[in-house]
């Protein structure tokens, strides 16, 4: 594990509650391991992982994500997403590969819901017209492939970019 993804691990475990935990592994009936850390110290984390480590390149953030979301921890997941999203503005619509592997892998619908809607759809709102038109066949695509998830993310990640285009 890269020293980036052993501080932001280290730190959501330390930030964790174990009876946190248990509340929100119920509540989302998740076969994922729970640390019990709050949305906002997985926030705080990602914003200090960003201050201890500045200048992360492309490669180093979407390897960081990739890092983060390997294990089967929500905080760690929702960390991952967190990253994209404060770093959306360097992704490129070849990181929907990537993406993809996160959304069908994520089997909760709230992660797959913070992708499509804080990741994919301002990534595909800000990318010029020729990207853009690559990114959204493979957005098409999702629309109709036989994950459900994926298909979610489809939409919620249009409705994001047009949202994201209307501003």
């Amino acid at each position: 594990m890269s020293d980036a993804a052993e501080f932001v691990d280290a730190t959501l475990r330390h930030e964790g509650d174990p009876d946190r935990a248990n509340v929100e592994k119920a509540r989302l009936r998740s076969e994922l391991r729970f640390y019990g850390a709050s949305v906002g110290a997985v926030r705080g984390t990602i914003r200090d992982t960003l201050r201890r480590y500045p200048g992360l390149s492309h490669d180093e953030i979407t390897a960081l994500s990739s890092e983060l979301w390997a294990a089967p921890v929500f905080e760690r997941r929702l960390a991952a997403i967190v990253l994209l999203q404060s770093r959306v503005r360097m992704l490129r619509n070849s990181d929907l590969t990537r993406i993809e592997g996160f959304v069908r892998a994520a089997r909760l619908p709230v992660l797959v819901d913070l992708l499509a809607i804080g990741v994919v759809g301002p990534l595909l709102g800000r990318l010029d017209p020729p990207d853009r038109a690559r990114a959204e066949i493979v957005r098409g695509r999702w629309a109709t492939d036989g994950d459900a998830g994926l298909r979610r993310a489809a939409l919620l990640a249009r409705e994001a970019a047009a949202s994201e285009r209307a501003d």
